[in-house]
């Protein structure tokens, strides 16, 4: 097996789990939680929003250190963490635990998710990086197809109690020996003076990095927000409880999908097309399921996942193409501080839209599509009148 595949299935394998067992677990078990603990639903994905929220803090210096020294020991020390802070929400015997959990998790996710993990890549691999980026992501995007019926399966046959704490033995057997033996270090040598000047002299660096903090925040906003409620907003729309969960799981296979065509085709051009593309995605399909209902449903997951999942590889593949490898950790840190608080409280903020408005709650994320689609055509022009 090649080295560059060996990496690969190892770290997609990894935040699989990852994502999995943290960024998609309030789906299925906010609400069992909320029952045996005797709080509400949004008290449990408030403790969720705090997670991202240590998230957002914790992410640039997380970046800067993998920089400097690599991120195979960053991401080991993620899975640890992720163990003790599921083993936590395990053990839960009230509310202020419960909010421990979550915060514990959130140091682990700013160590242990994407941006780290696009970091470690672009440490090995420079500007080479993009088919790594690419890799990771079509194994990671079945994270929810994977770990949501697992979740519910556990749930229903054990509690939410034994789920967690299946959650956080996978991370010590296979998260932690998957991150520590089998990725390298890599560390990008330092800049050349030339390089130096050239990255010194770049006009437009500032608003550049606005408008594309702007982009990751918005996406983001939505992406959490399916994935803490994509099942209930799809009930909302006229569908089972076992209908919606069904659908929902298509976003991973969508969102697999997609990648495979950024991989296959879409990799010959520069990201923002891909990107540009992806951010429109969304909105088309909100617009079918607001005007059609339960029909539209399935047109509307498939949008929504794909155009997620190109997105997702354009939050590390855009800042690698317009600013080059060197700081690239705490560049996506510091680009990624503004999409965390808004995937902080974008959980609570489409619970309370869909108790209001139902399927209606899609007007806000449509429109942060549409406001992230025009942010991406106008750095596209700039960057043709730059060129």
């Amino acid at each position: 097996m090649s080295s560059r595949l060996r990496i690969v299935l190892a770290l997609g394998s990894a935040q699989t789990l990852a994502w999995g067992s943290t960024y998609y677990l309030p789906a299925i078990l906010a609400e069992p939680m909320a029952g045996e603990l005797g709080i509400s639903t949004g008290n449990v994905f408030a403790a969720f929003s705090l997670a991202l929220i240590v998230t957002a803090i914790l992410g640039p210096l997380s970046g800067k250190r993998i920089d400097h020294h690599g991120g195979r020991d960053v991401l080991a020390l993620s899975s640890v963490i992720f163990a003790v802070g599921l083993a936590m929400l395990g053990f839960a015997n009230g509310p202020l635990m419960l909010w421990v959990g979550w915060l514990v998790i959130g140091i682990g996710m700013a160590l242990g998710l994407y941006e780290s993990a696009f970091s470690t890549l672009t440490g090995i691999y420079g500007r080479d990086a993009r088919g790594a980026i690419t890799g990771i992501t079509l194994l990671a995007g079945f994270a929810s197809t994977v770990c949501w019926p697992i979740s519910g399966w556990l749930n229903a046959e054990f509690g939410w109690r034994a789920t967690c704490l299946t959650w956080a033995g996978a991370h010590l057997l296979l998260g932690l020996p998957l991150n520590r033996l089998l990725i390298p270090v890599g560390v990008q040598s330092a800049p050349t003076p030339a390089e130096q000047a050239q990255a010194n002299g770049r006009s437009g660096t500032g608003l550049t990095m606005a408008l594309l903090a702007f982009v990751f925040a918005a996406t983001w906003f939505t992406s959490t927000a399916m994935a803490a409620h994509l099942p209930r907003l799809l009930q909302e729309s006229g569908l089972s409880a076992a209908a919606a969960i069904g659908i929902a799981a298509l976003v991973g296979p969508a969102q697999v999908g997609a990648r495979c065509l950024e991989f296959v085709l879409l990799q010959r051009f520069h990201p923002l097309i891909s990107a540009r593309l992806a951010a429109i995605a969304h909105p088309i399909g909100a617009a079918g399921v607001m005007l059609a209902g339960a029909p539209a449903t399935t047109a509307f997951v498939l949008l929504h996942g794909g155009g997620n999942g190109i997105l997702t590889i354009a939050k590390g593949t855009l800042p690698l193409a317009i600013f080059g490898p060197h700081g690239y950790g705490l560049r996506q840190g510091l680009l990624m501080v503004p999409a965390r608080f808004a995937q902080a409280f974008s959980p609570l903020v489409f619970a309370l839209l869909i108790d209001d408005f139902g399927t209606r709650a899609l007007w806000l994320s449509a429109g942060l599509g549409v406001l992230a689609y025009a942010a991406l055509t106008f750095l596209q022009r700039r960057a043709h009148g730059l060129a």
